[in-house]
């Protein structure tokens, strides 16, 4: 497994940078790797890596941490090596915790609540062959939770103050002494009171009921690559519900339904068309007008073609979605046999078959 880069290294900031320096770094840095203005592979992938980074070197007692241990000081994996060792020994699992509650002590495991990020939002919606071939913009409406437009989030009655939580005397963390192997140690948890937040609203908004949140509609426009095929799911980055406060919102995932076509069919990039021709048309030859995704084409049927033979219309398929190229239309000759004749069609064709008759006996 990979090793993790430096943190410091991934924001590009020396060890001795202030907060302001280092909210400064992530920003930029945030700016330019995100998803929605970095399409590269690994933009996902370093816009994760600097978030991990930031959420540890902006907080003063995780930072203190990482500068001590390292990786293992955040991560709370330290220690979990040892306990693999004392199996024989009667220590069981709970090894393991032992470590994680040593590492408490020195700020690693406590602090304010975490924060959880917004719920992952699903939508789907219809478009027609040529929109998903060709691209378009679609309307979509969305119901999602968002910030309470009454409070701006806060969770209290506009005019009212939160009371500092009397358990934690405002710093969101509680101890508690834990006696080990090793020792007496002071484990320093989230406060069960205030949740962690180090306040507690005593007049909550009305509207949110001191949430902080509300769900809302909300209109989008959606832009639809050309090529996109059915069952295709387009992910918006930050547009599900909102998180908890300090929180990323979650993403919207659309799923797109494509609509049959009247007589069009898809084949991967290419489009399929069937062409109908009489038996007159098929003999002696003919030229036609064909519908294709761009207007229609003339295509010439030579004479004695038959039923099922393919014409290939160059470039006048479907965009793909990765590469500045397009399929072709395949046109597939069907030579329809009259279900009805009148008397004149029905002479002409009796005095066809006698004509083949006698050339077949010459």
């Amino acid at each position: 497994m990979a090793s993790k880069r430096d943190y410091y290294e991934v924001l590009g900031v020396n060890k001795n940078a202030n907060a302001d320096e280092i909210k400064k770094a992530f920003r930029k840095l945030a700016f330019q790797c995100h998803p929605d203005h970095n399409q590269g592979e690994d933009s996902e992938a370093k816009f994760k890596e600097i978030n991990e980074a930031y959420s540890v070197l902006s907080d003063d007692e995780k930072r203190s941490a990482y500068d001590r241990f390292g990786h293992a000081g955040v991560d709370g994996t330290f220690g979990q090596g040892f306990g693999q060792g004392f199996g024989d020994f009667g220590f069981g699992g709970g090894f393991g915790s032992i470590f994680e509650d040593f590492f408490d002590a020195f700020g690693g495991g406590g602090g304010r609540r975490s924060s959880r990020r917004g719920a992952d939002l699903q939508q789907k919606i219809s478009i027609t062959f040529e929109e998903a071939a060709l691209g378009c913009n679609a309307d979509i409406r969305i119901s999602r939770m968002e910030q309470c437009s009454n409070c701006s989030g806060s969770g209290s009655k506009p005019g009212s103050q939160t009371s500092r939580c009397s358990d934690c005397n405002g710093s969101g963390k509680v101890k508690r002494v834990q006696q080990s192997i090793f020792g007496q140690f002071t484990n320093i948890t989230s406060c069960p009171k205030c949740n962690g937040e180090g306040n507690i609203i005593t007049d909550p908004c009305p509207k949110c009921k001191g949430s902080g949140k509300e769900r809302k509609e909300h209109n989008m426009k959606l832009k639809v690559p050309a090529g996109i095929d059915n069952g295709t799911n387009l992910k918006l980055n930050g547009q599900g519900d909102i998180g908890d406060k300090g929180a990323p919102p979650g993403d919207l995932y659309v799923a797109i339904e494509v609509k049959p076509h009247k007589f069009f069919k898809r084949d991967d990039t290419n489009v399929i068309y069937d062409l109908s021709v009489n038996f007159a048309q098929a003999a002696l030859g003919t030229e036609v007008d064909v519908p294709t995704l761009y207007g229609n084409e003339k295509l010439k049927v030579p004479a004695g073609s038959q039923s099922g033979k393919i014409f290939t219309l160059k470039g006048k398929g479907i965009p793909h979605l990765r590469r500045n190229a397009k399929g072709d239309q395949l046109v597939r000759l069907i030579v329809a046999t009259p279900e009805k004749l009148t008397k004149e069609q029905r002479k002409l064709f009796e005095d066809l078959e006698k004509s083949f008759a006698k050339g077949d006996k010459n």
